[in-house]
């Protein structure tokens, strides 16, 4: 993996790699790796992760469709739920 350092800017340069490691999963593998994970709970765990990707095709296949409504918004912003003083 590699990353370009503009302008001597380290800290938007190391910023920029650790959203692609983020991006990779590599921070989730160094995770588990932390400690051995017996073969019997890494099975629950990929079982469970298959589940939670299959759920989650199925529910952007059925927005796309128009069986189900899209979720509404999330505001984003400074401001957002925050009440004026």
């Amino acid at each position: 993996m590699q990353v370009i350092v503009r302008d001597n800017n380290v800290d938007q340069a190391l910023k920029y790699l650790k959203k692609k490691l983020q991006r990779e999963g590599v921070f989730r593998e160094m995770k588990l790796r932390r400690a051995y994970e017996k073969p019997s709970e890494k099975r629950v765990r990929e079982k469970a992760e298959a589940i939670r990707r299959a759920r989650k095709l199925a529910r952007k296949q059925a927005i796309r469709e128009g069986l189900i409504a899209a979720p509404k918004p999330k505001p984003r912003g400074l401001a957002a739920g925050r009440t004026a003083r």
